[in-house]
């Protein structure tokens, strides 16, 4: 069925010059009103979702309260008659925000996401079985969506090589008395070029709800600062999108190249009424604000860590810095040093803190707190970003861990009887030959047990994968066959007591040197 006013030219008759004679062809490839009919803006949410039926899989972009499609939700939860639903989204909100309102109703029957976060609602919806859960890696969650979008069924990626991703050791569901209904299932594997690989299969989507900045009436689109996240891979997959826009604009105003997801994607627009929220309005700080003041003993370690951590970020680097003490680095630069910081949730060169007056909710970083955009940043979405990151385009990626182990395994993303979830964790370290992982951590835990092992017993995020551990205590070259070497340590320690505040071996290096005197 052909939509209505569209219209085909049987014949061309072209002459050897190569110029149209019918003067119906002309019209057909003009920009007459036959050509102007389409109109995919619809009255109201209620109205642009009443095609959405109960079971179906929904594909909802956003990360933190940045591009959440908040007035299609709303529609949704205002009809709970709609339930079973299989939600794709990186979070479920928070409780009464966003997916959080489909969670209380009940409407949601499994979440596909990387990250429960403090979403304590979902937490214990998970565990006492009343939803199901697969946990997914962040990036490879955006690139299950871009490749169902492209119509590629599945794909290899090294990200989550042996973790229990892999192997299928993650919940799915629970059952009401604590025990495991479901388990993932396990990741096919396969070697590329002496490189371990997971199969993963694309997800395909029923229904997107997508948030843009800017659409016109042919469903063009185009997405304002990291608002695009998961939105325009999401937005390109399902059979039916749906789109919420900030600003209804006439066929035109967005230029060519500023459309970002195409009118051929796009079922239904609707203009937005929600407001703009932000989860962690956080301001500019001074080096001092953020790792504390006084003889606090944590301020204290915190700047240890931080002040020689900021001395692996070399002039020139692309690098993602991950939440909490890493994301303090850069105060501590040189002023010649300039690198170039990469957010996982599609930003490349993102600035400080903003100052009071200018945060806007369409900035944040991979924490959901404000930030800014430095002269010649870019914006794209998570399905790029975590391309760069896998591929090796990132010089350097620094986080924090739970334990690391003598060869370089990593875990940071879960501690037994808590569940929190993986996010980029995975992605980041992925790629250790060309990007240099390094981990910021407290050398033991708040019991005073040893975070660096000769094996993690916490769930791995990474096997081999780091190179360089920064404590309060010392920092270890680690290689992922000989082991650790221990390069520089505190003068306010002996050797023989960071040996007991370190459970595996380790070689010290000729040129011991210290630090954080």
């Amino acid at each position: 069925m052909r939509p209505s006013g569209f219209r085909i030219v049987a014949a061309l008759r072209v002459s050897s010059g190569g110029s149209i004679h019918s003067a119906s062809a002309r019209r057909a490839f003009s920009s007459s009103p036959i050509n102007l009919r389409i109109n995919k803006i619809c009255d109201s949410a209620a109205e642009a979702v009443k095609d959405v039926k109960s079971g179906q899989t929904l594909l909802v972009g956003g990360f933190g309260f940045s591009g959440v499609p908040n007035s299609l939700i709303n529609a949704l939860r205002d009809r709970p008659e709609l339930k079973d639903f299989t939600v794709v989204s990186n979070n479920a909100g928070m409780p009464g925000v966003g997916l959080g309102q489909l969670l209380e109703t009940k409407q949601i029957g499994k979440m596909i996401a990387s990250y429960i976060g403090e979403n304590k609602v979902f937490e214990q919806m998970y565990l006492s079985g009343d939803i199901a859960l697969e946990l997914t890696p962040q990036g490879t969650m955006a690139e299950k969506c871009a490749a169902g979008a492209a119509g590629v069924p599945a794909f290899y990626t090294p990200t989550a090589y042996g973790t229990i991703v892999q192997s299928g050791e993650l919940p799915v569901k629970y059952n009401k008395d604590g025990t495991v209904a479901m388990m993932a299932p396990a990741r096919e594997t396969r070697t590329f070029n002496g490189k371990q690989y997971v199969m993963e299969p694309a997800i395909f989507g029923d229904v997107a709800l997508v948030k843009v900045h800017k659409a016109d009436r042919l469903g063009n689109c185009q997405f304002r600062k990291a608002m695009n996240n998961f939105n325009e891979a999401m937005g390109k997959n399902a059979r039916l999108t749906l789109v919420e826009a900030d600003e209804l604009v006439e066929v035109g105003e967005i230029s060519p190249e500023d459309i970002h997801l195409q009118g051929v994607y796009v079922s239904k627009v609707i203009q937005s009424t929600e407001e703009k929220k932000i989860e962690k309005l956080t301001f500019a700080k001074s080096a001092e604000e953020i790792v504390g003041t006084g003889s606090d003993p944590a301020a204290l370690k915190r700047e240890k860590i931080i002040k020689r951590a900021a001395k692996e970020l070399k002039d020139g680097m692309y690098v993602n810095l991950g939440i909490g003490m890493p994301l303090a680095t850069p105060a501590f630069l040189p002023q010649d040093t300039e690198v170039v910081l990469q957010s996982e949730n599609g930003i490349l060169g993102m600035g400080r803190y903003p100052n009071p007056g200018e945060e806007d909710p369409d900035l944040i970083n991979p924490g959901k707190e404000t930030v800014t955009l430095n002269v010649g940043a870019s914006v794209f979405g998570s399905h790029e970003s975590f391309g760069m990151i896998r591929s090796g385009r990132i010089n350097l990626t620094m986080l924090g861990a739970l334990q690391v182990g003598q060869y370089g395994d990593l875990a940071n993303f879960m501690l037994p009887g808590k569940v929190k979830g993986i996010g980029g964790a995975m992605d980041l370290v992925a790629n250790p030959q060309e990007t240099k992982v390094v981990v910021t951590m407290e050398h033991t835990d708040k019991k005073g047990r040893p975070k660096i092992l000769e094996l993690c017993t916490f769930p791995l995020t990474g096997k081999k994968c780091v190179s360089t551990i920064i404590t309060d205590l010392a920092v270890f070259d680690v290689d992922p066959i000989y082991g650790l070497t221990l390069i520089e340590k505190v003068d306010d320690i002996s050797l023989e007591e960071l040996k007991s505040k370190t459970a595996a071996p380790y070689k010290v290096s000729e040129n011991l040197k210290s630090y954080g005197s």
